[in-house]
């Protein structure tokens, strides 16, 4: 589920985050059919897989913003 380029993901990472709640609730609420189980635990992957995607975006931003945030206390 990324755009062609492979930059980001189609879904924003708040969306991701609210659906896999929502799958996390239904999964957890149990009465379902085996086929929906599974259907459900595997947008839940790929939701999980959307949200890390997003963060280790993030990460790498902030770390590129700072590249020497590690070194500023070695001199």
């Amino acid at each position: 589920m990324s755009t062609p380029d492979n930059s980001a993901p189609e879904i924003g990472y708040e969306a991701a985050r609210d659906e896999l709640i929502n799958v996390v609730k239904q999964l957890e609420g149990g009465g379902l059919t085996l086929e929906r189980s599974i259907a459900l635990w595997e947008r839940g992957e790929e939701l999980a897989t959307i949200c890390q995607t997003w963060l280790d975006g993030a990460r790498a931003r902030l770390e590129a913003a700072a590249p020497n945030s590690g070194a500023a206390g070695e001199a």
